[in-house]
């Protein structure tokens, strides 16, 4: 009974340790990969600075409800609060814009995805300078490696996404196309 009662206590202080954190010190561990500077230095991970703010507190919701199940993330959100993933959204948006790939992009390859941009109105939703705006996200100098593995998400239906939209442009692109958008897009301002 005493191990009950001592495991009890334990988790109730764990518990209002987490709920004392502000949305500065929950967004710390964030920022370990997704980069303190607004711009991940790990493959595969989006860099977040720059993306609007309401995008991220959708997204940020999303995982805490378990509607995108990807671990830590939806660990770290557990019982954090409507207003504290605002809050932690604005503190996103203010990081300053990741810096697009320093190589210069492929000729041939940038033509492709100009192309496939137009038909598919990417520059629409995402802007013509692929910063994003309300729900839509920042593509502009995101990592290469990260917007393939989005685009493909999209296509096998593994990266849930709450616009429809997405689904019907991505459907009739192939691995290539992806590639050509991924090159053009890291390289982006």
């Amino acid at each position: 009974m005493r191990s009950l009662v001592a495991g009890t206590i334990l988790l109730w202080l764990t518990a209002a340790t987490a709920d004392a954190q502000s949305p500065q010190e929950r967004l710390a561990p964030c920022l370990a990969c997704h980069g303190a500077n607004g711009q991940s230095q790990i493959p595969e991970v989006p860099s977040l600075g720059a993306m609007p703010a309401f995008y991220v507190m959708v997204q940020l919701y999303m995982f805490r409800e378990r509607m995108r199940p990807i671990e830590p993330m939806t660990e770290m959100l557990k019982g954090v609060s409507d207003d504290d993933l605002r809050k932690m959204a604005d503190l996103i948006a203010a990081l300053p814009a990741p810096q697009p790939v320093a190589t210069p992009a492929e000729p041939a390859r940038a033509e492709r995805a100009r192309v496939l941009i137009q038909q598919n109105r990417c520059n629409i939703c995402h802007l013509p300078n692929f910063a994003g705006i309300e729900n839509v996200p920042r593509l502009a100098g995101q990592g290469e490696d990260y917007l393939l593995k989005s685009l493909r998400g999209y296509k096998d239906n593994s990266r849930r996404g709450y616009d429809a939209q997405m689904a019907d442009v991505i459907t009739p692109l192939t691995d290539a196309d992806f590639a050509d958008l991924a090159h053009f897009l890291a390289r982006a301002k």
